[in-house]
C-alpha cells in the first residue's frame, strides 16, 4: 500500500528584485523544493505570489541549469567548455589571478561586478563588500542601471524620509498609477486598488501601453513615451490657473515653489496635447478629478526613469500631491520608498569603515568601455561577476559581450545558474539559492521585515555568498574577526535592534513565520507631514533642488527630448515570465520573445500577427515574434526584458539595441526607453 509522502511546509521570503518581497510557504520533500506558494505571514502579500515564482522556482533550484560544482574553463571563452574542479582549486585560481593583477597594477585593477540578484541583506551585500573594501578594489555606482534615477528624484524632494506604504491606498479616493505595470511587477497593489475603487475611488493609469491594470481603471492616459515631465508640469500649471493649489499647505510644508511654477507655466495645454499625444478633453477631465479629490495618491514605477527626461518626469509627478495638499492624512501622498523605514544598518553590515579613501568609483553603465580601455593608469584586469547577469540586463549588449570576451581579462563568476554571463567566465563558483541559507529581508516597496531560514541543505557543492567570500577572505589573508563573522552575527549586524517595533530583538531572533510591520518612530502609521517629516536640508518638501542645480544646471524639472532617428520607439518592460533576467533559462522563456506593434504600423509594413521579424538599429538586430495589438500606440513597440541570448537567431537580445551613451537628466542613468529601431520581416 502506498504511503503518503512526508512533505514539510516551511516559511521563506522571495528574494527577487521586486518591490513586494512576498512571504512564502515552501513545500519540501526530503532535500527537494517541490512547491512554492504564498504565505499570509506578511499581511501585504497575503498569501498571493506571482505565477513566475510559483511555476519556475523549483526548476531554478533543481533544474538542468543549476550550478552545483566549481568549474574551470577549458576551451575558448564563450565555448561552454568547462571541467569540474574542487573548491580549493577554484579559490586558488581566483587568488592567483587577482594577486597577479594587483602586483602589476594595484588593487583598483580588480572589479566587483555585481548588482541586485538576491535582495536578502546578507546575500545582496555583506561579506562580499567587506572583502572588496579591504582589498581596495574599484568601487561601482550601481544605481544608474535601474532605480537610481527614481531614488534620486524622490530624495531630491523628500530626502531619506519614507513615503506612503501601499496598504494605505485603500483610504485614497484618487490614485494615479504612473509608469508602473502593477499586475506584472507590483502585484499586491492591484487588489488594494480594487478595494479603493469599490469604495467609489477613481483609478487613473498613465502609461504608453494599455497594460492589464489599464483595462480595469477609470481613465487611461496613453501618453507618448518619455514625455511624463511635460504632462506633469502641464497639470501643475493648469491647477494653478484654476486656483486649485493648496496655498496653506505650500506655505507650511513646501520650499522652492516660485522657481518651480515659473518653469511649469511654460507648459501649456496645447503643448501637452502635441508633445504627449493626448486630447485636451482628457487632460481637463483629469484636472477636474484632482481638484475634487480628498485623498490623492500617486504610484510611480521605474518605467518613467528610463528616458532622457526620466528624472524630471518623476520629480514633476511626485510634486503634484504637495502642490495640491495631498499629504498629512491616510491615503494621500506618494507611494514610494516606504521600505526606507526598515531599521537596516548597511554601513555596519557592509563594513563601510574598510573603504579606502580616494578609491575610484565607476558608473556601472560605463563598464563595457572601461573594461576595454587599456590606456588607463589602472586598467581592469580581473573581475568577479556575482548577483548579476550583465549580458542579459545591460544596455549596448554587443559592446559588453565584446568587453567580457577579452582573453586578457580574468573573470570569476558566482551564480545559481549557468547564465549567459557565467558562460564567459574563467572560473565559476556555485552559489546557494536563498532557500539554502539564512537571511533577512526588508523590502524597498513595502514596510515589513522578515527573517528566513534555510528550508533545504545546499544543493551539490553550492555555498551561500557569505561563506564564499569568507573563504576568499581567508585565501587573501584577511584575518580580522569581521571577515570570520558567522551568518548569525551578520544577521545581527544587518538590523538596528533599537527600533521601537523591534523592542531590542536582534536580527537572528526576528521571526521567520511572520513579518513585522515597521511604523513611524512613535508607532503610528507613516504619514508624510504628520508622523513623518521630509528629511531635506530645509525640513520641507523641496520643489527646487539646489544639489541638482549645482550638479546639472537645473534645479527644477525640464524636458530634454532625444532626437528620434528611426521610425519606432522600443519599450522593454517587465516580463510575466521572468523577474528581470531570473528564470530566463526556464523552458517557458525559450524561443523567440514577442514584440507588440499597433495594427496601423503592421499594415503599413505588410506584417501579420505571428510573423518572425527583425528589429534593428546600428547597434545590432534581434529576431522577435510579432504580436499585433492596439494596446500599444502607433510608433511604439513593446518587448519584455530579461531574455537570454538563445531566444534570438542573432544571438542577441533587445538589450543589444539599447544605447549606453544616452543618459538620464539626473544620476547619469541608463535610457532603456530611448531606443529607436526599424522593423522588417525576417
Amino acid at each position: 500500500m502506498n504511503q503518503p509522502a512526508d512533505f514539510k511546509v516551511r516559511p521563506s521570503v522571495c528574494p527577487l528584485d521586486c518591490p513586494d518581497t512576498c512571504s512564502l510557504n515552501i513545500k519540501v520533500l526530503g532535500d527537494q523544493v517541490v512547491e512554492v506558494k504564498g504565505s499570509k505571514a506578511n499581511p501585504y502579500t497575503d498569501g498571493v505570489i506571482c505565477n513566475k515564482v510559483a511555476r519556475y522556482y523549483p526548476d531554478f533550484v533543481h533544474g538542468e541549469t543549476r550550478l552545483t560544482h566549481p568549474l574551470r574553463r577549458t576551451g575558448p571563452r564563450g565555448s561552454g567548455q568547462y571541467e569540474r574542479i574542487s573548491w580549493d582549486t577554484a579559490l586558488d585560481l581566483i587568488h592567483e589571478a587577482f594577486a597577479k593583477a594587483i602586483d602589476a597594477y594595484g588593487p583598483e585593477t580588480i572589479l566587483p561586478f555585481n548588482y541586485a540578484g538576491p535582495h536578502g541583506e546578507l546575500a545582496a551585500g555583506s561579506m562580499d563588500r567587506r572583502f572588496f573594501y579591504q582589498m581596495g578594489a574599484t568601487m561601482l555606482n550601481r544605481g544608474p542601471l535601474c532605480g537610481g534615477v527614481r531614488g534620486g528624484a524622490y530624495s531630491s524632494i523628500f530626502g531619506n524620509a519614507p513615503g506612503m506604504p501601499p496598504m494605505q491606498v485603500v483610504h485614497s479616493d484618487l490614485v494615479l498609477v504612473w509608469g508602473n505595470n502593477v499586475t506584472v511587477s507590483n502585484l499586491h497593489l492591484a487588489p488594494l486598488l480594487k478595494q479603493m475603487r469599490a469604495k467609489g475611488g477613481k483609478l487613473v493609469v498613465i502609461d504608453p501601453k494599455r497594460i492589464k491594470i489599464a483595462e480595469q481603471c477609470d481613465m487611461h492616459v496613453q501618453i507618448q513615451p518619455n514625455t511624463d515631465v511635460v504632462f506633469a508640469m502641464g497639470l501643475a500649471a493648469e491647477l494653478e490657473r484654476r486656483n486649485a493649489l493648496d496655498k496653506a499647505f505650500i506655505a507650511e510644508w513646501v520650499s522652492g515653489f516660485d522657481p518651480y511654477m515659473e518653469q511649469a507655466r511654460k507648459y501649456s495645454v496645447a503643448y501637452v496635447e502635441e508633445t504627449c499625444g493626448i486630447e485636451a478633453e482628457q487632460f481637463h477631465a483629469l484636472v477636474d478629478w484632482i481638484v475634487t479629490a480628498k485623498n490623492m495618491a500617486c504610484s510611480f514605477g521605474n518605467g518613467i526613469e528610463r528616458g532622457r527626461s526620466g528624472g524630471s518626469g518623476l520629480r514633476a509627478g511626485m510634486v503634484l500631491p504637495a502642490l495640491t495638499g495631498h499629504h498629512g492624512r491616510l491615503g494621500a501622498g506618494v507611494l514610494a520608498k516606504s521600505g526606507v523605514a526598515t531599521p537596516k544598518n548597511q554601513a555596519r553590515l557592509h563594513g563601510n569603515h574598510l573603504m579606502k579613501p580616494g578609491t575610484r568609483v565607476i558608473n556601472i553603465i560605463d563598464l563595457a568601455n572601461v573594461l576595454q580601455d587599456q590606456t588607463q593608469e589602472t586598467p581592469i584586469k580581473a573581475a568577479m561577476i556575482y548577483n548579476h547577469n550583465p549580458v542579459a540586463t545591460h544596455p549596448d549588449q554587443t559592446n559588453l559581450i565584446k568587453a567580457l570576451m577579452q582573453e586578457g581579462l580574468f573573470l570569476a563568476g558566482c551564480d545559481v545558474a549557468m547564465t549567459d554571463s557565467m558562460a564567459l567566465c574563467d572560473v565559476i563558483l556555485p552559489a546557494a539559492t536563498h532557500f539554502e541559507h539564512d537571511d533577512v529581508f526588508g523590502a524597498y516597496g513595502q514596510n515589513y521585515l522578515q527573517r528566513a531560514e534555510p528550508v533545504i541543505p545546499c544543493v551539490g557543492e553550492s555555498l551561500p555568498n557569505t561563506e564564499i567570500f569568507r573563504r576568499l577572505a581567508a585565501r587573501f589573508g584577511y584575518e580580522d574577526a569581521i571577515f570570520r563573522a558567522s551568518d548569525q552575527e551578520l544577521l545581527d549586524d544587518a538590523i538596528n535592534s533599537d527600533h521601537p517595533q523591534l523592542n531590542g530583538l536582534r536580527g537572528r531572533d526576528l521571526p521567520s513565520d511572520r513579518a513585522i510591520e515597521i511604523l513611524s518612530q512613535t508607532g503610528a502609521p507613516m504619514i508624510m507631514c504628520k508622523t513623518v517629516v521630509p528629511d531635506t536640508p530645509s525640513g520641507k518638501i523641496e520643489l527646487f533642488s539646489q544639489a541638482y542645480e549645482d550638479r546639472y544646471g537645473f534645479g527644477v524639472p525640464r524636458y530634454d527630448p532625444v532626437p528620434q532617428d528611426r521610425p519606432f520607439v522600443l519599450i522593454t518592460p517587465s516580463s510575466d515570465k521572468r523577474t528581470n533576467a531570473t528564470f530566463g533559462g526556464h523552458a517557458a522563456s525559450q524561443g523567440p520573445e514577442r514584440v507588440e506593434m499597433n495594427p496601423k504600423d503592421a499594415d503599413a509594413l505588410g506584417l501579420a500577427d505571428g510573423d518572425l521579424v527583425a528589429v534593428s538599429n546600428n547597434r545590432g538586430a534581434v529576431t522577435l515574434l510579432l504580436k499585433v495589438t492596439d494596446a500599444t500606440r502607433p510608433g511604439v513597440l513593446y518587448s519584455p526584458k530579461g531574455t537570454w541570448r538563445a531566444t534570438s537567431e542573432t544571438g542577441l537580445t533587445v538589450n543589444a539595441l539599447i544605447p549606453s551613451d544616452t543618459r538620464t537628466d539626473i544620476e547619469d542613468g541608463a535610457t532603456y526607453h530611448e531606443t529607436f529601431v526599424e522593423v522588417c520581416k525576417h
